[in-house]
């Protein structure tokens, strides 16, 4: 029977946020010291609900885009050690969080964009936040990066690939503030093999 295992690897809060709201052109996320997840996500976060609209990342599932779905992407998460990466790539000394709409940044987890779907993170409150799946680079922070560094955001996509963090949804309410820990479990199961 399939069971979640607890690891010895943890990861450190350094940077919390919300987008309260998303422009047709932007992202525009804020920083906050401290968070209380919900079943329904952040509260004033512009991704926050218990469904949402289908997108073209579930086209091939739901080909009439807008579709009510469930919400599993009501948070998402960075690596600092990746946006440090992202950066290099750009030229840039650091990316902004809020360039990407993150609403939490980590550090200390390795490979983090490739964490399992499935997989805790769980804060020591309790609160606890089940990865959906890696979060892909999309056109939005390139415009946030772009504006705000021109000739910059416009290799963002690829220079993000494989590092764009994950999406998540609140499994268990609690609070988490910067500086907080979260330990990781992980599926104990083989990986799917298709023949």
């Amino acid at each position: 029977m399939a069971a979640l295992k607890p690891t010895d690897l943890t990861a450190h809060v350094t940077w919390l946020g919300r987008v309260p709201h998303r422009d047709a052109a932007e992202i525009v996320g804020e920083p906050l010291e401290d968070i209380t997840l919900t079943f329904a996500g952040l509260d004033g976060e512009h991704h926050a609900g218990l469904t949402r609209p289908s997108c073209s990342r579930v086209l091939a599932l739901y080909p009439k885009r807008g579709t009510e779905i469930r919400n599993v992407r009501q948070i998402s998460i960075v690596s600092e050690e990746e946006l440090a990466l992202i950066a290099a790539d750009l030229g840039l000394d650091a990316i902004d969080p809020a360039w990407l709409g993150a609403t939490i940044v980590l550090r200390g987890l390795p490979d983090f964009s490739h964490l399992p779907p499935s997989a805790r993170l769980q804060a020591d409150s309790g609160a606890t936040l089940t990865v959906d799946m890696q979060n892909r680079p999309c056109q939005f922070p390139a415009r946030t990066i772009e504006a705000a560094h021109p000739g910059h955001g416009k290799r963002f996509k690829s220079a993000a690939e494989g590092r764009r963090g994950v999406t998540a949804w609140v499994e268990r309410e609690g609070p988490v503030q910067r500086g907080d820990m979260l330990r990781l479990f992980v599926p104990d199961q083989r990986a799917w093999a298709a023949s």
